[in-house]
């Protein structure tokens, strides 16, 4: 039976490690039966705290030391046979049905659930006592996550590996923390390397974000004290910003923080890829607006300055619509530019993300006006199941924001230009309105937004 196993595993990790890097390679029974058997240990819990401390240290660093072939062997083998026990989950089932009603209804209910807990969680939960465990399991989930990919059977321990990480990194435990350039340079090095959405080119650029007029806040697991889950980089002015070149230059005096009026977020980043699904960036925004508020009460205005991420692969994607947005006025601007009608080869470029066109004045303008709409119909109407495709408005908005304002080329680098055409969105959060938008948003799929921004959906 054990060979029968060991075989079957080693077949289904020779064809997905295949699929998934083109190249064949797979651990050896030995090392397969090895690995099984640090597993039992772990999920019978063999002896005493010391001997489970150990014996989970061990088993996490034989799983270090696998290459690709042999961590997909360990995680199938955890998924496949250390779940629940199907005989005795019947069983137990069958003497709940039969005690319902009576006194014996709820000792046959506890017997159920027992039954149920599987001999994944007793490993998994293993891992979390030693040192550096919680950082281990994130890691191992971030690797789970890319084998899940081509392998759905793993999908059970993913979602038991999900539930207990969103139990051990509950809002309750986080510490809310601001970075500074005074903060360890191991810390800032995190910093710059996490930097997801506007990327920090220098040591000058990243205290440039970190000085008078800005704030950086992260949110910190006690058990990875220098691993920063999420942060958010905060600019202190006196409007909103509208162009997120301006807000970086580093040669810009430093604003008055004495005079600023809005806080404007303009950079959100997730750190670990194995926290998937856990949820914890709203409430950062909340601890952060509470901290600048104590600080700074003069602060009346809270949005940010978002990218747009998905726009223009929709746009890609749906041609026709976005084609169908432009007005008889539009199509004058573009033939005056040299754009001559839907089929134009430029035109289509420009919908693709090419950048060339920013350097035509008169182009550029021509097509502020139809782009624009294009992107107000794309955030405010392209849904799937009632939610927004753009990822970044299903944050915002999901957590009571509105969809203020649009900002044109307020992002002309590469990537700006290739994902939005340039364009940014203010996200405006209303302590009026917060409330109201987020059941709207989660009840009905509904968005609130600014009457200027409804106006450009409108044809």
């Amino acid at each position: 039976m054990a060979s029968g196993l060991v075989s079957r595993s080693l077949s289904r990790v020779r064809e997905i490690v295949a699929n998934a890097t083109g190249r064949r390679s797979e651990p050896t029974e030995k090392q397969l039966e090895r690995v099984r058997r640090q597993l039992h240990e772990c999920a019978e819990n063999r002896g005493g705290e010391v001997s489970t401390r150990l014996r989970a240290a061990r088993l996490a660093d034989t799983y270090l030391k696998l290459d690709e072939a042999g961590r997909l062997a360990f995680l199938r083998m955890i998924a496949l046979e250390f779940g629940p026990d199907p005989k005795r989950v019947a069983k137990a089932h069958d003497a709940y049905q039969a005690a319902v009603g009576t006194e014996r209804q709820w000792d046959a209910e506890a017997n159920l659930r027992a039954a149920m807990r599987s001999s994944r969680i007793r490993i998994l939960t293993q891992f979390n006592a030693i040192p550096q465990g919680v950082k281990f399991l994130v890691d191992l989930r971030s690797d789970l996550l890319r084998f899940l990919e081509h392998d759905k059977e793993l999908k059970a321990l993913d979602r038991e590996l999900e539930a207990r990480l969103t139990a051990w990194f509950d809002v309750g435990f986080l510490e809310l923390s601001r970075v500074t350039w005074n903060s360890p340079a191991a810390l800032l090095e995190k910093i710059v390397k996490y930097e997801a959405v506007h990327e920090i080119r220098s040591w000058r650029d990243l205290k440039n974000r970190l000085g008078s007029d800005r704030r950086c806040y992260a949110f910190f697991h006690p058990r990875m004290p220098l691993e920063p889950l999420i942060f958010v980089e905060v600019a202190l002015l006196d409007d909103l910003a509208d162009n997120v070149q301006k807000l970086l230059d580093e040669n810009a005096p430093a604003n008055d923080v004495a005079r600023a009026t809005t806080a404007i977020f303009y950079s959100i980043s997730a750190t670990q890829a194995g926290l998937r699904g856990v949820s914890f960036g709203n409430f950062l925004l909340k601890r952060v607006v509470d901290d600048l508020q104590r600080d700074f009460p003069q602060l009346t205005t809270f949005a940010t300055l978002s990218p747009i991420p998905g726009l223009v692969r929709w746009a890609t994607k749906n041609p026709d619509e976005v084609l169908a947005l432009f007005a008889e006025a539009d199509w004058e601007r573009l033939a005056a530019a040299g754009i001559e009608g839907p089929e134009s080869a430029g035109l289509k470029a420009v919908l693709g993300g090419s950048t060339d066109w920013t350097h035509d004045a008169a182009l550029s303008a021509a097509l502020r006006a139809p782009l624009l709409k294009a992107t107000a119909t794309y955030l405010l109407q392209a849904k799937r199941d009632m939610q927004p495709l753009d990822s970044v408005a299903r944050f915002h908005l999901g957590n009571g924001a509105r969809v203020e304002r649009l900002n044109w080329l307020a992002d002309a680098s590469d990537k700006g230009l290739a994902q939005s055409w340039g364009v940014m969105v203010n996200y405006l959060y209303d302590p009026d309105r917060i409330v109201d938008n987020v059941e709207a948003f989660a009840g009905e799929g509904r968005i609130d937004a600014a009457p200027g921004v409804k106006r450009l959906t409108r044809r």
